[in-house]
């Protein structure tokens, strides 16, 4: 079998990058690192690519790692946030309202782009339906990975240097430390809920999937610990790059027009965030960092990733994410298709 060499290229950029956040003492080697070594390599013109099929495989212990924060305790309490819950279509829509004018009449892109674009779902959802209504995948692809990246760097670095919240403790426990049958189950339900819930046509399966089925074995009462966490750091590194390997085979047009974009409107999606972030820590008793992950509109995978390590509640940021873009995949196709019909198209 012939060497993939594009992908090796992509794997020492990604180690390069882990090894300069370690030696640097930044925080999130493991997911940052990656993300953003594989994103110089791709500037510096460099063909990269993702680890396919093992990626999707690792990717789907983060689903583990969230389902298994899925107890009765957590189940019992989130009826006491509901007004927090209650903002995020809110959020959705003053997002998509803000969005859209801005990429339709300040950057120029056409109607389906920037519409896709705006829009703060999952990144392979919204470049399904954005390429079904005729929109350019490769530039809603380059502003959701840029979108994504700001959000997830900034927003560690922020959380250490701002609000002291120490992001240098374990994700969980070592194997070493683990009941052998849990975690025989918990390295079984990853690959098992992906392809179940792949089979099924469930979006973003390779993390519900595994989240719906350890959630089911952690209400049950059959597992009590969270995946060891020499699993949840593999899972860290694959996911950051996976997102840096996105950049690859950018152009100058790209990295000007399409990332340019994509920087300004993260920077606008911050702004809109502290504002909601602001209003929601009046409405709710829940801490100040579990609200900051919650309404940061940064990758679902990469937020509950930075929730796990800073030891805030995942169950509460999850179900805040996946109100959001379950929002925004039942509402966003029926409103692009009532604006096509007005279009005329």
């Amino acid at each position: 079998m012939p060497i993939d060499i594009a992908r090796l290229r992509t794997l020492a950029a990604a180690l390069a990058g882990a090894a300069v956040f370690f030696l640097a003492g930044w925080p999130l080697p493991l997911l940052l690192g990656p993300m953003l070594g594989c994103l110089l390599a791709a500037l510096f013109g460099l063909s990269l690519r993702d680890m396919g099929g093992f990626g999707t495989f690792m990717r789907s212990y983060l689903g583990v790692a969230i389902g298994s924060t899925v107890t009765p305790a957590l189940i019992a309490g989130l009826p006491a946030h509901g007004a927090s819950l209650a903002l995020v279509p809110v959020f959705v829509v003053v997002i998509g309202g803000l969005g859209y004018p801005f990429f339709r009449k300040v950057m120029g892109f056409d109607h389906a782009t920037a519409f896709y674009s705006a829009m703060p779902g999952g990144l392979q959802d919204m470049l399904i339906f954005g390429e079904e209504a005729g929109g350019d995948v490769r530039a809603m692809s380059l502003v959701h990975a840029t979108r994504v990246l700001v959000i997830v760097t900034a927003a560690p670095f922020l959380m250490t240097a701002v609000y002291g919240v120490d992001l240098t403790r374990p994700p969980g426990l070592s194997w070493r430390d683990l009941p052998l049958a849990e975690m025989a189950l918990m390295l079984v339900a990853g690959p098992v809920g992906w392809k179940l819930a792949e089979r099924a046509g469930m979006f973003g399966a390779s993390i519900l999937g595994p989240l719906i089925l350890t959630a089911a074995l952690s209400l049950s009462g059959v597992i009590a610990h969270r995946p060891p966490a020499e699993l949840i750091w593999a899972a860290q590194f694959f996911i950051g790059l996976a997102v840096g390997a996105k950049y690859s085979g950018i152009t100058g047009r790209e990295l000007r027009v399409d990332v340019g974009a994509g920087l300004a409107f993260a920077l606008l999606l911050a702004l809109v965030s502290l504002a909601f972030i602001e209003v929601v820590t009046r409405v709710s008793g829940a801490p100040f960092v579990d609200i900051l992950l919650s309404f940061l509109p940064g990758g679902q995978a990469e937020m509950a990733m930075i929730a796990i390590v800073a030891g805030a509640d995942v169950g509460f940021v999850v179900a805040h994410h996946l109100i959001r873009i379950f929002f925004v995949i039942l509402v966003a196709p029926v409103v692009g298709r009532a604006s096509d019909r007005r279009r005329g198209r």
